[in-house]
């Protein structure tokens, strides 16, 4: 049965979730003067209700979950985020009525904890010298432990994290750009994103190129994963076949492009900056094209980081 079928009733007992999806895609022109023959489109993935495009992954696995009988009352939703997941983990487990228990490294943004907390979510934090990858070993402890009382999401494995980008974000994408495109940008959290848009306009048109932005290890870029060492933990659902060049992109990259969105009257945080910085960079090569990007989240959700000092 579709998925839309299936998480129908829901959304029908908790309209709320309507309003997760269908942002809009805008202009960015920063770039106008300097480069006449380029074009960049941003989806604004920050108006989501969360204020993020983990909205559309988690309200599909959830709702999925809850359609298929994996998620029955009583259990704790249970994952590791840096962030952005665990909000809309903690926001649509209100909604439903299921309790969320979130993995977070301690050097999260206060913001986003505090967001977290307003909703009832329950925090455990790990050691930020050891890197995202240690929040991943802990939720799976965790989840081993105690399998009856937790209900594992999961993200980093679950199909349904690329399917909601597939069958959503790329679908809109498509359709507000009329399938005009040459470039989408994006970067590796769970891999769902990049997963999810490469799949999904590759089989509309083979020749739009996929670029990936990579982060450097320390002190990184939040929501960003690190790909480029051996122990780096690859996200079980990234199809790296969909990606045609990988772009390294330094946290100074992702807060410079930030500070000149800001300037441009876009306040968008750290990840999104990195994104056009990758823009930025292939477009100065190409000289033409039409660029799409993601604005993931809001740049209030960093002000305790040093982004904006």
């Amino acid at each position: 049965m579709p998925w839309d079928k299936r998480i129908e009733p829901f959304l029908d007992r908790y309209p709320a979730l309507r309003a997760i999806g269908n942002t809009p895609l805008v202009p960015v022109s920063i770039f106008g003067d300097e480069l006449p023959g380029v074009e960049v489109l941003a989806k604004m993935e920050c108006l989501n209700p969360g204020g993020s495009l983990k909205d559309r992954p988690v309200l599909r696995m959830l709702l999925t979950a809850l359609a298929d009988g994996r998620l029955q009352p009583g259990k704790t939703i249970l994952d590791s985020s840096s962030g952005n997941a665990g909000i809309a983990y903690a926001m649509v487990g209100r909604i439903i009525g299921s309790p969320v228990e979130i993995v977070i490294p301690e050097n999260a943004s206060a913001e986003r904890k505090k967001r977290m907390l307003a909703h009832g979510a329950q925090l455990v934090y790990t050691d930020a010298l050891k890197g995202y990858d240690e929040a991943l070993r802990e939720v799976h402890r965790r989840s081993q432990t105690d399998a009856r009382r937790y209900f594992f999401c999961d993200q980093y494995s679950n199909e349904d994290n690329w399917r909601a980008h597939y069958e959503t974000t790329a679908a809109e994408i498509l359709e507000q750009t009329g399938g005009r495109l040459t470039h989408v940008i994006a970067g590796v959290g769970t891999g769902g994103t990049v997963t999810g848009l490469g799949r999904r306009l590759k089989e509309y048109d083979p020749k739009i190129r996929v670029a990936c932005v990579l982060p450097e290890v320390f002190p990184g870029i939040e929501g960003l994963k690190p790909l480029g060492s051996p122990e780096d933990i690859v996200p079980a659902i990234l199809d790296e076949s969909v990606i045609d060049e990988r772009i390294p992109v330094t946290s100074e990259d992702a807060y410079r492009m930030c500070g000149r969105l800001a300037r441009a009257g876009f306040f968008v945080g750290q990840s999104s900056g990195a994104y056009m910085a990758g823009v930025e960079r292939i477009a100065r090569r190409e000289r033409a094209g039409r660029f799409v990007t993601l604005f993931n989240d809001l740049g209030e959700r960093y002000f305790s980081t040093r982004l904006w000092e």
